[in-house]
């Protein structure tokens, strides 16, 4: 078993790194930008390219880097000056399209633009565009020491100074042509590519992707894109909510479906099983929004009662309590949430241990134990049912994640402010370090839950064996 334990152990982590990769890319292809919902909109189609204020949004994020693979490096001048004419002419789209490219690549165009500076027919463009481009960026504060940082972003300032003011509204355009061409060679160590190494190390390293993994092994999910603030406090401040909500629903839709389950097995084909199943296929069948929106009507808002509250996690007031009156607001609020939740979650568990129980009750060791004289309650309780739970504890490893993850729809319909809303209104400003953070996280705890759900099967049934 230990063997077989450290064997999962260590699949988890390329397991996790792939799910991370797949959830990256989904977001990060769809359709829509961060910068639609936070108004860092720029001016990408005109011939100065994007508003200083885009260019540092992108920059912060990594949105102007390539998703997972660097190939700008490859770029030849020819796809260059067809990007340059192409902010010119074509369609608004294609113009947009040009405008972006060339803004996103930074430092790997400055070759180009130079060897064009020769070149009449899109000498202004790259003239325009090539102080932009030249800038260098700073380095962060976990790439050195406090004075190797300090030291370097001071060379980056005086440099990126010295190159902004080298605009076609500042000197004429023979002048600037010499001065880059006088430059170029001084510092082609910044802009070119030192060997094979460096090049395979561009391409996989100066991504969105690894810039995000960069900072996840610093347990550092990043900024929101809408507030700049850290998603990690974030998350941590909405656990509370969703974590009341899932794990009082999950305990009590185990202590009641798996008796209601064991006595639908014992009791099969019988009326009392006909009731209970139907009554279970009922609320499986009747969505969540549904039965809460329901409740709500009948229960909250007074037709034709007024018994709970409308939607909350607590009462919002000044009025000070104490701990125990608390944890009654907090409950009284969650009475219709937990039961609208419980509703779905008991169904299907109680139909998975009818199942499983049935299936055991059959077996040649329960017939066994019954020929050896043991009272039905023992044969039941520890063979039959203490066996037939497997696919109830498949289930609660799954149930894992849904502890701190939530419930997006129940959380919405009754306006308690967990994960689930968290995730929902990230979903809806793109606010990709958000998104990727709850579902991390809740990718990691869904592998926990199959690990120690695969575990636990030797403790129900001592036939299964791990070698």
């Amino acid at each position: 078993m230990i063997q077989y334990a450290l064997k999962r152990l260590l699949l988890m982590p390329p397991t996790f790194f792939l799910i991370s990769m797949v959830v990256f890319l989904l977001l990060n292809l769809a359709p829509g930008s961060p910068t639609e919902t936070t108004g860092a909109h720029g001016e990408g189609g005109t011939s100065a390219g994007a508003s200083e204020s885009l260019r540092v949004f992108k920059e912060q994020f990594s949105l102007d880097k390539p998703i997972l693979l660097n190939t700008r490096q490859w770029l030849t001048a020819v796809e260059v000056k067809r990007l340059l004419l192409a902010t010119g002419a074509g369609s608004d789209a294609e113009r947009l399209d040009a405008a972006e490219a060339l803004d996103d690549g930074g430092n790997d165009l400055v070759p180009h633009f130079v060897v064009l500076l020769d070149d009449p027919e899109v000498q202004a463009v790259a003239l325009l565009r090539l102080p932009q481009a030249a800038k260098l960026p700073y380095m962060p504060d976990h790439r050195g020491t406090a004075d190797e940082v300090r030291l370097r972003n001071a060379v980056v300032e005086a440099h990126n100074a010295e190159v902004n003011a080298w605009r076609p509204a500042n000197l004429g355009a023979a002048e600037l042509v010499t001065r880059w061409k006088d430059w170029y060679p001084l510092h082609r160590a910044e802009y070119e590519y030192d060997g094979f190494g460096e090049r395979v190390s561009d391409l996989v390293l100066d991504t969105r992707f690894a810039r995000y993994w960069g900072n996840l092994l610093r347990l550092d999910f990043g900024r929101s894109v809408i507030d700049r603030q850290p998603i990690t406090p974030k998350i941590l401040s909405r656990v509370r909510y969703s974590l009341s909500l899932t794990l009082v629903s999950i305990v009590l839709a185990y202590l009641v479906a798996v008796p209601l389950g064991i006595f639908s097995a014992v009791k099969r084909e019988s009326r009392a099983d006909t009731v209970i199943t139907v009554l279970l296929f009922m609320m499986y069948s009747l969505p969540t929004f549904f039965t809460g929106t329901v409740l709500l009507r009948w229960l909250s808002v007074g037709d034709p009662f007024a018994w709970f509250p409308t939607g909350g996690f607590e009462t919002v007031d000044r009025v000070e309590r104490t701990v125990l009156s608390q944890l009654l607001d907090v409950g009284w609020h969650l009475i219709l949430p937990v039961f609208t939740y419980t509703s779905v979650t008991l169904a299907a568990l109680s139909r998975y241990a009818r199942a499983g129980v049935i299936e055991v009750i059959r077996s040649d060791y329960v017939r066994t134990a019954r020929a050896k004289g043991l009272s039905e309650p023992v044969v039941i309780l520890k063979h039959a049912a203490r066996n037939g739970m497997i696919p109830i504890l498949t289930l609660l490893g799954g149930l894992l994640p849904l502890l701190f993850g939530g419930s997006v729809v129940i959380e919405a319909v009754f306006g308690i402010p967990g994960l689930g809303q968290f995730l929902l209104e990230s979903i809806g400003l793109r606010d990709y370090n958000a998104v990727m953070g709850v579902l991390l996280i809740s990718s990691v705890l869904t592998l926990i839950g199959i690990f120690l759900s695969d575990l636990s099967y030797a403790l129900v049934d001592p036939r299964i064996s791990f070698d």
